[in-house]
């Protein structure tokens, strides 16, 4: 009785704020939840330069294939014997592919992910892999998540270090297409920023009282972060540590922001916790809600758009949103 009263409870909590949300919603609902077969919450996916293909991976090794552009995943299998794994990123180029997780494991494919090798790893190597990025044929960037960047050009055989000293636990790292990175400390105290030719990171005090959830990289080259609250800023390229005032793009509400893509160079969207998907049309000037997502129950961890007509939301319990433009735009 009581576990009821306490779901009573958040129901009206939950139409309690929709009713008070004074942001409009979208006229149209570009995704489409999927959800498979897993309790598993999804990482990273990407896909070959075949967009028909591709790779999501997550927590419990899991592991799923597409061929039909994300429409339909199987669950692959790979043989870890009893090793207990989370896959933290994937990234592919051409038919060349790679897959990082913990604890410390890295896999490399040179046929679709067909059959894919273990590239092993020091044992002294700086925390466990975080993300890659591959880069070319036989070429492929890594970061820990200490923020160790190592760097190989012969498959995995040999890696040459990028940066002499670690930035500490991270809460989240994001790599710039052009090889910057940012990464958030552990408990959302700083931030600190590295760039291909410094020897060290360079930290960075937030610039508010709020915790740092996440950041990353905007279209221009600036920063944008999302902190407690609900908060969202961006910097100019021209100085990364001037950083704009403070958007809220749900105010009166309190529901975690979690990150941040952009689709073309000016729409973006913002997931959250709860099933929260907004968007801006213009660049964060003016914000939407998508309210058809509301009732998909699962938090909203990463957004990821191989082109702007192609994109997925990832989500926790096996919840994946697949975008699917509008007739006028496709």
């Amino acid at each position: 009785m009581k576990k009821l009263k306490q779901i009573v409870i958040l129901l009206a909590i939950s139409l309690f704020c929709i009713s008070c949300s004074s942001v409009p919603s979208t006229s149209y609902n570009p995704w489409k939840p999927i959800v498979l077969e897993t309790d598993a919450s999804f990482a990273d996916l990407a896909f070959t330069d075949d967009l028909n293909h591709g790779w999501l991976v997550g927590s419990k090794a899991s592991l799923f294939e597409t061929t039909d552009e994300g429409e339909s995943w199987e669950e692959r299998k790979l043989d870890l014997q009893a090793e207990k794994v989370s896959f933290t990123g994937v990234s592919f180029d051409g038919e060349e592919g790679w897959i990082t997780g913990k604890p410390a494991i890295l896999l490399h494919t040179t046929d679709g992910g067909e059959n894919w090798s273990r590239i092993p790893l020091s044992e002294k190597l700086p925390g466990t892999p975080y993300g890659v990025t591959a880069l070319g044929p036989k070429t492929a960037e890594m970061v820990t998540d200490l923020g160790a960047i190592y760097k190989t050009t012969n498959g995995g055989k040999t890696w040459q270090a990028l940066v002499e000293g670690a930035v500490g636990v991270a809460r989240n790292i994001t790599r710039s297409p052009d090889g910057r990175y940012v990464a958030v400390s552990a408990r959302g105290n700083f931030y600190s920023t590295w760039e291909p030719g410094q020897n060290e990171w360079t930290p960075h005090n937030r610039n508010s009282s709020r915790r740092l959830q996440q950041m990353g990289y905007s279209e221009d080259g600036g920063l944008w972060l999302l902190a407690r609250g609900g908060q969202l800023q961006f910097s100019p390229p021209e100085d990364l540590e001037d950083w704009q005032e403070v958007i809220y793009p749900e105010p009166s509400t309190s529901w975690g922001l979690l990150d941040l893509a952009y689709r073309t160079p000016d729409e973006l969207w913002v997931a959250g916790g709860s099933g929260n998907l907004l968007t801006s049309p213009d660049g964060g000037e003016n914000w939407e809600k998508d309210r058809d997502i509301e009732s998909v129950p699962s938090n909203l961890y990463k957004i990821v758009f191989v082109t702007p007509e192609q994109g997925f939301v990832l989500g926790q319990d096996g919840v994946l949103l697949k975008y699917e433009a509008p007739e006028e735009a496709a």
